[in-house]
């Protein structure tokens, strides 16, 4: 086989290549090159959001569960302790504060709880738990309607 035959060789030839055609090859590769990096840039600042998104939405949980924590341990006074006194719950995670109100002294009564957290580092989320429920004669709780922020 022959070098004049072959079609490839003869195109690819730097002596038979033009400027024109040079400079082609040169801005072609010059966009993309830019292409790609824009690319990447993209990719990082999708990551970078998604980031910051899931932070926030682990602040949110950590304040939900933490607030739900201070209305359950409120919900256990109410059957040690008649006056229903505060709970608080403090933890590396964020701290909750819950506040009881019961109608009357006398069993059955009906009870409500309110309780409101902050969760800690960088992003704060705040969240609040309320309860109404009653108590039954035998010592029993019931929560009849519970209301959780968003």
């Amino acid at each position: 086989m022959r070098r004049e035959n072959l079609e490839s060789i003869k195109s690819s030839s730097c002596a038979r290549t033009s400027d024109a055609q040079r400079g082609f090859v040169i801005i072609v590769a010059l966009v993309l090159a830019l292409l790609y990096f824009m690319l990447m840039t993209l990719i990082l600042i999708d990551s970078s959001r998604a980031q910051a998104e899931a932070q926030r939405f682990r602040a949110r949980m950590v304040a939900s569960i933490l607030a739900e924590d201070a209305a359950e341990k409120s919900c256990v006074q109410i059957v040690n302790n008649p006056y229903c006194g505060p709970a608080v719950v403090r933890s590396d995670q964020g701290t909750a504060d819950a506040k009881c109100s019961r109608e009357s002294m006398t069993v059955p009564t009906n009870f409500s709880v309110a309780s409101v957290a902050q969760s800690a580092g960088v992003i704060r989320q705040k969240a609040d738990v309320q309860l109404t429920g009653a108590i039954s004669a035998d010592g029993r709780i019931s929560i009849e309607f519970s209301q959780h922020s968003q």
